[in-house]
């Protein structure tokens, strides 16, 4: 391609010229954000190592109804603010906790909470349940 197509097409469309770069924007934003708040991510594999070895707390932030249709084995509901559930958290304090949502965009938001909360080891699941689901690992429907 031709430099001077590509800029007769950035001239002809800078609606979407300008579009695509608030989205590589917002992505570089969030890839830095996410580095700068220590939350680490872990694939479903490394979670279920934590759990296995380091006895991981898992915690799946979603409503109610996405709780029930299925979640993570033994994982604690606690789909508000986790201002709301100082007190059923407290005592995971200082073991490792891995949050999950269903793709794992509102859980990183929920671990920098916890983490400005005072929890020492937060992890995010990455890709939330829907990467656990496609890893083909067991879910609960138990409450």
């Amino acid at each position: 391609m031709d430099i001077n197509q590509l800029i007769e097409f950035a001239g002809n469309h800078m609606l979407l010229v300008m579009a695509m770069f608030a989205i590589i924007a917002m992505l570089i934003g969030s890839e830095i954000q996410t580095r700068i708040s220590g939350i680490r991510e872990l694939a479903p594999g490394e979670a279920i190592r934590m759990i296995n070895h380091d006895n991981a707390v898992m915690v799946d932030m979603r409503e109610d109804k996405d709780y029930r249709e299925g979640h993570i084995v033994n994982a604690l509901h606690l789909p508000a603010d986790p201002a709301d559930h100082s007190d059923k958290l407290e005592k995971y304090r200082d073991k490792p906790v891995i949050v999950y949502c269903q793709r794992g965009q509102r859980s990183s938001r929920y671990c920098g909470k916890l983490k400005k909360q005072g929890f020492a080891s937060v992890y995010n699941l990455k890709g939330g349940l829907l990467a656990w689901q496609k890893e083909a690992l067991p879910l609960s429907k138990n409450n």
